[in-house]
């Protein structure tokens, strides 16, 4: 089988989970003897709009990986220029199947072309994007009194008016014409969502959370949203060696953003008493340095002295570089989490998790068997959580060693039997698409 993966990035200049996703399948496919290439995205200021480059993934070569330059536009959903550049690299690969991690930054036009040229369309939830234009359903409102508030749910003025309204034109006199335009443009977008849903096959959800929300959001026939869990390279998940001191040491790893509750986990760190010390891991540079650099000022000398921040790291490193300096994994985030690839990861390598009572959080973490919840987007009880592991360091240590939960040896899922399984669903709606005459030509403006 040959495969086109498509994703908004790929490691090493894009590290999110998503992306982490789309190298480790991307990788397994060709050990299980398919082959694959990717098409994402770059951002060169000094290259043409939507101009390809060639590249080749680190470790495994024969993916090849085609770089739609991207730099100057964020916020649309569709890019004629995108899709005749994804057309390009779709007719010269021919994959049977196209399976797609995130269509933003790209185009939504991209499932439409897939399909009408023959090949087998697959969506993976990564995050709400098809059904929430900021693709985490929390509102970003300007001006209002909650900061980040969770949404509960799409709908089109809500959107407007609680999102959009950070780029109004913001004349008071005009208002009524700012909602009535944001609201016209949410309409049209989800317009376009639901018509290029049309030619997806099959979706692909990692959490029973995320599907059951995609499906009521989007209105998805349910028998085409597939529940089926990340799998991981287990062996760079091996050797963790911790020797531990008198003090207990938190980590959080990932994005430093809003929507990953960083400023939470500092506020409810500087709560606690005792040995403790917090390690940051993330991309040095991020914008949100000073703020909570600010925040961790307001803190007691004794808690703001033992926050540590440390640089990004590469995948491939994460137990060296992360895991045998820290003893427990702290996931805060203030949204509806899909399925954190770090609490995965943490509990293969033996780590206790402790994360919110929320989403697909708490589907990997039950409360005193693998780690410990705290009530979603409360500093209070996330402190409270703290202070027990530090109140009592050997218990939670001990719950690191039961690991996933979802599986009798506390195992992740492996890479290789992921592939197998997607492979599996692919097959059948492969040979049923192929029996389909198809033809299509895409029309590329200015030709």
């Amino acid at each position: 089988m040959k495969v086109l993966e498509v994703i908004h990035g790929y490691p090493p200049e894009y590290n999110a989970g998503s992306e982490v996703y789309t190298q480790t399948i991307a990788r397994g496919i060709v050990k299980a003897g398919h082959e694959v290439a990717v098409f994402t995205r770059e951002e060169d200021p000094y290259r043409p709009d939507f101009d390809i480059r060639l590249d080749n993934d680190l470790q495994v070569p024969s993916i090849r990986i085609y770089l739609a330059n991207h730099a100057r536009s964020r916020d649309r959903y569709r890019h004629v220029g995108m899709d005749a550049a994804f057309y390009k690299v779709l007719s010269k690969e021919k994959p049977d199947v196209v399976h797609i991690g995130h269509l933003n930054h790209l185009s939504t036009g991209i499932p439409e072309i897939a399909s009408r040229a023959g090949a087998l369309v697959v969506y993976t939830f990564h995050d709400f994007w098809l059904a929430c234009p900021r693709g985490q359903f929390m509102q970003m409102g300007l001006g209002e009194s909650e900061i980040w508030k969770s949404c509960p749910g799409q709908n089109d003025r809500r959107c407007a008016i609680h999102c959009m309204s950070r780029i109004w034109g913001g004349v008071p006199e005009r208002e009524g014409d700012d909602v009535s335009q944001w609201i016209r443009w949410v309409k049209n977008r989800m317009m376009e969502i639901q018509y290029q849903m049309k030619h997806i096959d099959l979706f692909i959800s990692p959490s029973i959370h995320m599907r059951d929300r995609m499906i009521t959001e989007l209105g998805i026939n349910p028998n085409k949203v597939i529940f089926e869990p990340y799998g991981f390279d287990l062996t760079r998940l091996e050797g963790r060696q911790r020797m531990r001191d008198k003090s207990i040491y938190f980590g959080y790893i990932g994005r430093i953003t809003a929507s990953k509750g960083i400023d939470h986990l500092l506020k409810a760190f500087g709560k606690t008493i005792g040995e403790a010390n917090l390690n940051i891991y993330g991309r040095a540079g991020f914008p949100d340095a000073p703020a909570l650099k600010r925040i961790e000022n307001g803190l007691d000398s004794n808690r703001r002295d033992r926050i540590k921040w440390s640089p990004e790291y590469r995948n491939e490193e994460i137990v060296t570089a992360v895991f045998n300096n820290i003893d427990v994994i702290v996931v805060p985030s203030i949204w509806d989490e899909n399925s954190p690839l770090v609490i995965q990861e943490a509990q293969q390598a033996g780590i206790p998790v402790i994360t919110a009572d929320h989403g697909g959080m708490s589907e990997l973490v039950e409360h005193g068997v693998n780690g410990l919840l705290f009530k979603h987007r409360d500093v209070d009880d996330l402190a409270n959580r703290l202070q027990d592991a530090i109140n009592n360091p050997d218990s939670i240590i001990q719950l690191g060693k039961r690991g996933y939960l979802h599986s009798t040896n506390g195992c992740i899922p492996d890479i290789e039997g992921h592939v197998n399984r997607m492979m599996d669903l692919f097959r059948k709606p492969l040979e049923r698409k192929r029996g389909i005459e198809t033809g299509f030509e895409i029309i590329i403006p200015g030709r």
